[in-house]
């Protein structure tokens, strides 16, 4: 069994009430282990002593610490997902819907800050489970890119209909920028990450509403081909 790729599978074929309350024990306990110790110190064997369970009880519901993340990550999304959409249906201008999306998310991370460092670390190799490019991670990545996607549609900025299938993806991969740099942002309160933030994505969505124009179709278009060849 991939360890990684079928948290939601291994979850449904254990799932009775004292099963449950374990794996979310053992989930709990794992979480705050990453954020006080870190998540390349804390061992397996770690996680079992603090949930207070055999070290063959934590490998039963969860295979490796990269299913726990995944868990978590899965947990994470589906927890505001549903709020999220509501809070962009509240909004018409692209700027506003999109800042929901990033407010939600950063909200979302917040907690956990001190061991995304180390999990950002993975992000480069697309084999590793914990990529956020990798095949394990594709039905979260799907489901956060489904938000820039609700967020783009019936806003007053009319997308041409060749950038609308790529654009979701594309605002996607800045916010794994802007998380990036947040991560690192050692500017008191994170500052600086803020006004990024801002003034990027008023220049990100400029960049929308000009794209639409006569003049930007052939570099609309050269853009679109290399997103097609980089593209999975």
């Amino acid at each position: 069994m991939n360890s990684a790729a079928t948290t939601a599978e291994v979850v449904r074929s254990r799932s009775t009430p004292k099963a449950d309350q374990t794996r979310r024990r053992i989930l709990e306990a794992a979480l705050q282990m990453f954020r006080e110790k870190g998540f390349e110190q804390t061992t397996m064997r770690d996680i079992a002593r603090k949930a207070g369970v055999a070290l063959g009880a934590a490998y039963y519901y969860f295979a490796s610490k990269d299913a726990i993340v995944l868990a978590f990550y899965e947990e994470m999304q589906e927890s505001r997902h549903q709020i999220t959409l509501d809070e962009i249906a509240k909004h018409r201008k692209l700027r506003d819907r999109i800042h929901v999306v990033l407010d939600e998310r950063f909200a979302l991370l917040a907690p956990n800050l001190k061991f995304l460092g180390a999990l950002f670390k993975h992000s480069p190799d697309t084999d590793d489970p914990l990529s956020p490019f990798s095949p394990a991670t594709q039905p979260i990545r799907e489901k956060a890119i489904e938000l820039f996607q609700v967020a783009v549609e019936g806003t007053e900025v009319k997308v041409p209909s060749d950038l609308m299938p790529h654009l979701p993806r594309l605002l996607w991969l800045y916010q794994l920028g802007l998380i990036l740099f947040w991560i690192y942002d050692r500017s008191e309160e994170r500052k600086r990450t803020t006004v990024l933030m801002e003034k990027s994505l008023a220049l990100v969505v400029n960049l929308v509403r000009i794209s639409g124009l006569p003049l930007m179709r052939p570099v609309r278009k050269a853009v679109l081909e290399l997103l097609e060849m980089v593209t999975p």
